[in-house]
């Protein structure tokens, strides 16, 4: 039973999530493919932390927010896809009250905070291309601390914010989810009672949370691709152009599905397949994007696997 009464109210007591109902053939197929994503996923982005913590020359600012976008990623993933594979399984598309509060809170958590994020990534680049005189004192170790743990805190008040605001509505006419898993949309979309009030935090908050990260972003690469064009060094021309595009492309991937999720929500297959992807696709092209070009990290890779060979003949 999902409902349960509380004075003159009926509550929801579980979730029936659609996304994973609706696959009514392949389930095994797609639960083994969500979790042969989920390990490239955990495996990708623990290289780039490995690689990063044990290698000086990758002690940067720039390594340092990697590190830590490659660590959100494995969080966000884990909220996530380990249910999924599960409920596909098992074929159980039943989620409980408290874990959908608990997954809708870690996943806008670690999204508000990819957006900080990816803001001072860029801003980390700015300084690094454009002011590269003053680079090493302008971003120290203190303020590196202090932009990531301003990420981490902002994403968390923001989810907090969200969690409550959605968990106070009542669910007293369907505990259908129209998704894979616990978001903001569908569980509106579900609810009786007057969700006004929640689409202007979303549009209001968004704008702070969201919006501004993404429009700082954007000005840091205009400038950064500004001082590129009128640098005469083709050498470092080509490495600038080479480490922006992959941020670029992130920030792409990042805030297109985000604002199409929540600023702009079409139709409800598409929503599940942007939701989806999102989750799963992003994360798991990060560490790829990142290392794919970049010599830094191959070269640190190449460091560890001699090193390796070393104690192994030792």
């Amino acid at each position: 039973m999902f409902l349960f009464k509380t004075g003159n109210q009926t509550s929801v007591t579980e979730f029936i999530l659609l996304g994973i109902l609706n696959i009514t053939h392949g389930r095994n197929f797609f639960a083994i493919l969500f979790l042969t994503m989920y390990i490239i996923c955990i495996s990708g982005n623990s290289f780039i932390i490995t690689v990063t913590m044990l290698n000086q020359s990758l002690h940067t600012p720039m390594y340092f927010f990697l590190g830590n976008l490659s660590f959100l990623d494995i969080c966000y993933i884990s909220v996530t896809v380990p249910k999924m594979f599960a409920s596909l399984w098992l074929q159980c598309p039943i989620i409980s009250l408290a874990d959908c509060v608990a997954q809708l809170y870690f996943l806008i958590a670690l999204m508000g905070t990819e957006g900080f994020l990816l803001a001072f990534m860029a801003l980390d680049r700015y300084f690094a291309i454009c002011h590269p005189l003053v680079y090493t004192r302008l971003m120290n170790k203190y303020t590196c601390l202090q932009l990531a743990t301003i990420s981490w805190v902002c994403g968390f008040l923001n989810s907090s914010l969200h969690t409550a605001l959605t968990f106070h509505l009542s669910f007293c006419q369907s505990n259908r989810i129209s998704h894979f898993f616990c978001d903001i949309p569908p569980l509106l979309s579900i609810s009786c009672s007057d969700v006004s009030f929640n689409k202007l935090a979303i549009f209001t908050i968004g704008i702070f949370i969201g919006l501004t990260p993404f429009f700082f972003t954007l000005v840091s690469y205009v400038f950064i691709l500004h001082a590129i064009m009128s640098n005469d060094n083709k050498g470092r021309h080509h490495k600038a152009i080479s480490t922006c595009v992959s941020h670029i492309l992130v920030v792409i991937l990042f805030y297109g599905s985000a604002i199409f999720t929540y600023f702009n929500p079409t139709s409800t297959n598409s929503y599940q397949i942007v939701g989806v992807l999102y989750n799963i696709l992003t994360p798991t092209l990060n560490p790829i994007i990142y290392s794919l070009r970049n010599k830094e990290v191959k070269l640190a890779l190449k460091k560890l696997m001699h090193l390796r060979k070393l104690v192994h003949s030792s």
